[in-house]
């Protein structure tokens, strides 16, 4: 009898890992395969961004981590995230960003440590978005986690966590970490803004075909 029920316990336990490891792989294969499937676009993550170069660390914190996030929103014809991820509409909703990024330590963002643009791993990411308010929301989020800014002289580039999330279990369906330059612009926000969008511009042209290949087949 005792053995009848431990090999029913152990059934038990295998299916439901079974159950659990479809579910996850059919949501990411969701989103790559499917344009009408529901993304919703969370933001920027700046609340742990370090920036390797001068800066005024209050200004940054107060004013330009809201106004990029924002900008994004603003312009979605030239920040394509439909283009990039392949669907017909992505909602977003910044909120969740918004409370992580008013716990970001102005002490910590100015950094002359040039480890501090590769000090993130997946772990790092997955502690971070476990720590996201996003109660009440069901579905796959996009997460942008950026880890460092970096300038010399007049080039700059990025270092972000391209992330895809299970909002209802705050678990890291999907992250890498990409480098993107710069372009040439005027003032703080368009000058990071620029990375931004070349990010999203090389999603669309390489990395979102990769992904394709590796989680949507």
């Amino acid at each position: 009898m005792k053995h009848a029920i431990a090999l029913n316990r152990l059934f038990s336990v295998l299916l439901f890992c079974s159950i659990s490891i479809s579910s996850f792989s059919q949501t990411l294969k969701d989103v790559f395969n499917n344009p009408e499937s529901p993304l919703l676009y969370l933001g920027i993550d700046f609340s742990k961004a370090r920036l390797l170069g001068d800066g005024n660390a209050d200004d940054i914190k107060n004013h330009q981590y809201g106004s990029i996030n924002q900008l994004i929103i603003n312009e979605p014809k030239k920040y394509d995230l439909k283009g990039a991820f392949n669907k017909s509409n992505i909602d977003n909703d910044l909120k969740p960003v918004s409370k992580r990024n008013e716990k970001a330590n102005i002490d910590e963002i100015i950094s002359s440590n040039a480890a501090d643009f590769t000090r993130f791993k997946e772990s790092d990411i997955a502690s971070m978005v476990k720590d996201m308010d996003l109660s009440g929301k069901k579905g796959v989020g996009l997460l942008f986690v950026l880890e460092a800014m970096r300038k010399a002289g007049k080039k700059g580039d990025v270092a972000i966590w391209v992330t895809l999330v299970d909002m209802a279990t705050n678990k890291v369906l999907m992250t890498e970490r990409i480098e993107s330059g710069t372009s040439s612009a005027i003032g703080f926000r368009n000058y990071w803004a620029s990375s931004i969008k070349n990010l999203i511009d090389h999603i669309e042209k390489k990395k979102f075909k990769e992904w394709k290949l590796k989680y949507g087949s």
